[in-house]
């Protein structure tokens, strides 16, 4: 059974589409456990404790197929593992309000993992708007390990940032439990969507 992602109500919206951007810088904790009983996956928590995604796996070894969801129960995006010369994989996100027939349609972003020979890493190159024909690059960067990373822009401006969650006294949490911040103004089911990916990568989900 595929995983699936449920998102709380996202900010604010209107009546006819929710809001998924943010003008004030956001924060998030990220709880690498599902709420499912011996299911994996994670559950995102905004600033003020309220769950604002689940990831949910029914069947730990599905990771193939992801559905990104609003709060109505509608696709956002649509998350497929590809691979090619049946060795090296990389991820396709479809970008949706309901169905998507990917066979008819190019994705709107691709992830691929950069290979180094001399050690293994998990840095990606994240191609965004590839329907449109207009691309360009996110990088997604591994720091100090599989559960750090940042995500930067063409510019080299940091856009979201993961790391391990400290308290105020400056106590470290265990590893499964992370802090996400987002700058303003960034398509927040994207880099959700982003985060799904890296989480895949790095079997953390």
């Amino acid at each position: 059974m595929a995983k699936k992602v449920h998102p709380r109500g996202l900010l604010s919206s209107s009546s006819s589409a929710p809001c998924y951007f943010s003008s004030k810088r956001e924060t998030f904790t990220i709880w690498m456990k599902s709420l499912v009983l011996n299911g994996k996956g994670c559950t995102v928590f905004d600033s003020d404790g309220h769950i604002m995604y689940r990831v949910d796996n029914y069947n730990s070894k599905s990771n193939n197929e992801v559905y990104l969801m609003d709060f109505d129960g509608g696709v956002l995006f649509t998350i497929l593992k590809k691979r090619y010369f049946r060795l090296f994989g990389f991820w396709e996100g479809y970008k949706s309000t309901g169905k998507v027939e990917t066979n008819t349609k190019r994705p709107d972003f691709l992830v691929r993992q950069s290979f180094n020979m001399l050690r293994r890493n998990s840095d990606c190159e994240v191609i965004l708007g590839l329907d449109d024909n207009h691309p360009y690059n996110y990088a997604m960067t591994s720091l100090n390990g599989k559960c750090a990373c940042k995500i930067v822009d063409n510019f080299g401006d940091t856009v979201a940032e993961l790391k391990r969650k400290e308290a105020r006294s400056g106590v470290v949490f265990g590893e499964d439990v992370l802090s996400m911040e987002v700058k303003p103004c960034v398509d927040l089911s994207l880099v959700m969507g982003l985060l799904v990916v890296y989480g895949l990568i790095n079997s953390l989900m």
